[in-house]
């Protein structure tokens, strides 16, 4: 076969490229703190991957609060490229991704029959020419669906995000193996208490509390993140404390001080 040879070639190219550590590094998206970013093995969270955001509680059902961190993470990617949000609940609060600063224009609301079709929309979409990200709202994945989610984010470089959620509620279906290899990370988020700036009332920016359960090739950690007070910077996160055993690791006024 003529184009044998070439193709051989190009893949014992990319063998020894990998062997000798050129491969280019995959883009990715960083938090703009090193206590955060230094978790993840290239500085930020991977780009071209998909990853798993969900909540425990109440959250199982709501989903508010992974949904707006969600959300407030992937804001900056909606500058290159159209959102697409599939969900099996028609229950998405517009005006509140717009108090996140997330562009509503760039968003796409997709609503399916069932799991399986959130899967499958969401595959759809990040193989699609246009989408920088994709979020779907569906219970774990087995083995077969994230490899597939995987392939298609490194078909276009688009970023995925499945929102753990049991849109309806009931009783928890039994538990799947996540698709260990294929996700990058995967995060548990709940809302975290607000607190207004010194000496002024009300509220403050909103708060989450985040776990990152696990990183692929790096470790995972544990913060309260509050929404950076300028929505058009380059990061949309501000670190307020950092988690050790569950504890607040300092206190707000020295982490105040020191930020």
């Amino acid at each position: 076969m003529p184009g044998a040879k070439p193709a051989l070639s190009a893949l014992r190219a990319q063998i020894a490229a990998l062997e000798a550590g050129t491969r280019t590094p995959p883009p990715v998206l960083p938090f703009g703190d090193p206590r955060i970013d230094g978790c993840f093995p290239g500085g930020g969270l991977q780009r071209g991957g998909w990853h798993e955001v969900g909540g425990s509680g109440l959250e199982e059902e709501t989903g508010a609060a992974p949904a707006a961190f969600t959300a407030l993470m992937l804001r900056p990617l909606a500058a290159q490229g159209a959102v697409v949000w599939v969900m099996r609940r028609d229950d998405l609060h517009v005006p509140g991704l717009v108090n996140l600063g997330f562009p509503a224009e760039r968003l796409i609301q997709v609503r399916a029959r069932d799991e399986a079709e959130v899967l499958a929309v969401l595959e759809d979409a990040l193989a699609t020419v246009g989408v920088a990200a994709a979020i779907g709202e569906a219970e774990t994945p087995d083995l077969k669906a994230g490899r597939r989610l995987q392939l298609a984010c490194e078909r276009r470089g688009s970023t995925g995000v499945l929102l753990r959620r049991r849109p309806y509620g009931g009783p928890v279906g039994k538990v799947r193996e996540v698709s260990g290899s294929a996700v990058q990370t995967r995060w548990r988020v709940a809302a975290a208490p607000s607190q207004p700036p010194p000496g002024e009332p009300g509220l403050g920016p909103p708060r989450w509390r985040v776990d990152l359960e696990r990183c692929r090739g790096g470790r995972p950690g544990a913060w309260i993140l509050e929404q950076a007070e300028a929505a058009d910077g380059p990061h949309p996160f501000r670190l307020v404390s950092q988690l050790a055993d569950h504890d607040v690791a300092a206190s707000e006024p020295e982490l105040r001080r020191a930020g």
